[in-house]
């Protein structure tokens, strides 16, 4: 028999500790390779570290709640491999080979207080040998959903794994179809989210005002926490200033609506503007590289990378930045393409805790939303952020040779809100109207 030792692995670029949210295992439980042990939470993502192999819990080295850094001990377990030498690289390379499958935030706010239980009587594996976590196999135990059932799913996680997202849409389409019998107007997942999000807080010292007789109280989950904290830092630390500039957007919509049926046909991609204004971004950063920096003290340190971070929300209503990197290498097709995967993968909770990291500036949409604009908050340590607002019929003065005109247009606001300790106005304006010209000037005759 032989110890291996279990440690926190890499989460990500720029991410150096996680916390326990929750021990999946008590000592003395039998685990096969790829179970789950313990579920960690960065201020990014949550995740699942899986078993390397078989073997059983000898010691829980850490509690729920500690906060290890990177290539802290966890826990041991005991494998039947023999015994290695001290020290032998191989239990780290064993580490590092530990994948993370993302689970929803709002696995945390109630079950990371409840004890572990064992699922004793449920097997973890389907017939045909699908891999079922402990939390999976909880929810089917709890839902009664049968093993044979979850063959027909096609799991969404790491080489196919049922996750917990997964269990939730099944619960969903069944809750649909009896509520076209019943009338039931709430699905499952609605429900479950209900239960999760919606507990009430205790008055505490913490709850100034308690809630009167036709308010309530809903605590947050533990995703929008970390967002709050991240907005307030963002504000205390970096002086905003925020800029506006309103582009002409016409050759591009054009070209846009020319291109689209044909690029989804021939690529099986949506083509929407994100591609287009990631693109215009990524040459403005290089035009002005110090817009592409963040704050170090009194020290200022500029990216030579160009990682695009774009805000996307989540059916939870929380937010997520899933990073493009190195952007500005990449063509318009790589670009729709990173887009449409990202924001796919960000919207069903499996995104890597690497693709939410080392970004460098960051790109929100409010035009999604058909607002006109808005003032961003920046995405600490970054320096700046770009607003887009929707695009819209306006009439406008057209200048040309033959004197001025008035046109139907297509206009959009972007704003950019920068951090005023390192951009000034001028750099500010100048860099933002640049993201303006390219999208202004763009080429109708463009090829993808």
């Amino acid at each position: 028999m032989a110890k291996m030792e279990i440690l926190l692995p890499s989460m990500g670029e720029g991410v150096i500790e996680a916390t326990i949210t929750k021990f999946l295992v008590n000592v003395g439980d039998r685990v096969e390779e790829d179970d789950s042990l313990v579920e960690v939470a960065t201020d990014k993502v949550d995740s699942e570290i899986p078993a390397p192999e078989a073997g059983t819990i000898k010691e829980l080295i850490l509690k729920e709640g500690d906060i290890p850094r990177v290539g802290e001990l966890l826990l041991i377990m005991e494998t039947e491999a023999e015994e290695p030498e001290p020290n032998r690289p191989e239990v780290l390379k064993e580490v590092e080979k530990v994948t993370f499958e993302p689970v929803a935030e709002d696995t945390i706010s109630q079950e990371s207080q409840e004890v572990a239980q064992s699922t004793s009587g449920t097997d973890n594996r389907t017939p045909s040998g699908k891999f079922l976590s402990p939390l999976v196999r909880r929810m089917i135990k709890e839902e009664g959903i049968s093993i044979d059932r979850l063959d027909e799913i096609e799991g969404s996680g790491s080489k196919g794994r049922i996750t917990k997202a997964d269990i939730l849409q099944l619960l969903d389409g069944q809750e649909s179809e009896s509520s076209v019998h019943h009338g039931d107007s709430d699905t499952a997942q609605q429900k479950i989210s209900k239960e999760r999000i919606a507990k009430p807080i205790a008055a505490t010292s913490k709850t100034p005002f308690p809630a009167g007789a036709n308010e309530e109280i809903v605590e947050m989950d533990r995703m929008r926490k970390l967002i709050a904290e991240h907005m307030v830092h963002s504000k205390k630390t970096s002086p905003h200033v925020t800029s506006f500039v309103e582009a002409d957007v016409s050759d591009l919509v054009t070209w846009r609506n020319k291109v689209k049926d044909k690029f989804l046909k021939k690529e099986n991609q949506k083509i929407t503007f994100t591609p287009l204004f990631i693109e215009a971004a990524s040459k403005a950063l290089r035009d002005f590289p110090m817009v592409n920096v963040s704050v170090d003290g009194s020290n200022i340190i500029v990216k030579r990378n160009i990682n695009i971070g774009m805000a996307t929300a989540l059916p939870s209503g929380n937010l997520i930045v899933p990073v493009i990197k190195n952007a500005d290498e990449k063509n318009l097709l790589g670009l729709a393409k990173s887009v449409n995967d990202l924001a796919s993968r960000a919207r069903g909770n499996r995104l890597n805790p690497d693709e939410i990291t080392g970004g460098t500036f960051t790109i929100t949409n409010f035009g999604s939303f058909q607002n006109l604009t808005g003032t961003p908050i920046i995405n600490q340590p970054e320096a700046a952020i770009l607003g887009v607002g929707a695009i819209v019929k306006k009439p406008a003065v057209i200048e040309t040779p033959m004197g001025d005109s008035i046109g139907i247009r297509h206009k959009m606001i972007l704003s950019l809100s920068y951090d005023h300790r390192v951009v000034d106005g001028a750099l500010g304006g100048m860099f933002l109207k640049r993201i303006a010209d390219y999208l202004e000037h763009f080429d109708i005759e463009r090829t993808i």
